[in-house]
């Protein structure tokens, strides 16, 4: 279990991050549209997982609306917000932001993608929905970089994901 905060709060997660160097667990999450997507829909493509507990969240909007920009700047990598927000939320919220680089994936048929990572908050307020996380994999979905963002209301460290990016 990892520990996390919540405005100075502390409570858990259900595990770890996947290891660097280790094969990203598979996934099957919704998309706008509906249909589950799993890593392989992705292939050969570097990936980035911004796991985020809610777009309906200022933190949350801005991780989304930072990466959608920085995807301007990385034509090899697919920016995956995922989130328990329903596809139809997620998608009401980039057509209002006007964001299209970004491809949002829901959690709404089940938890297993948070538990697979280690991000399922375990208690607290917010159980049952992920705490925030980059994960970045690339193109053989090997992980090469991980951040637990350990108090959920600060926004991940973007100049290092996307310095992993470059190398």
């Amino acid at each position: 279990m990892a520990a996390i905060t919540l405005k100075g709060t502390a409570f858990s997660t259900n595990g770890e991050l996947p290891a660097i160097g280790s094969s990203a667990p598979d996934f099957k999450l919704a998309n706008a549209e509906l249909n589950d997507k799993t890593l392989a829909d992705f292939n050969a493509k570097n990936k980035l997982l911004n796991i985020v507990p809610s777009l309906d969240t200022d933190v949350c909007a801005a991780s989304t609306k930072k990466f959608n920009d920085a995807a301007n700047n990385h034509d090899d990598t697919v920016f995956l917000i995922i989130s328990a927000d329903l596809p139809f939320a997620q998608s009401r919220f980039c057509k209002n932001e006007s964001l299209s680089n970004v491809i949002t994936l829901s959690e709404m048929r089940n938890r297993n993608f948070a538990k697979d990572y280690g991000v399922l908050i375990q208690d607290g307020p917010l159980a049952g929905i992920t705490a925030r996380a980059i994960v970045i994999l690339d193109e053989n979905n090997t992980v090469i970089y991980t951040q637990l963002v350990t108090e959920i209301t600060h926004e991940p460290d973007y100049e290092k994901a996307l310095a992993a990016l470059s190398k």
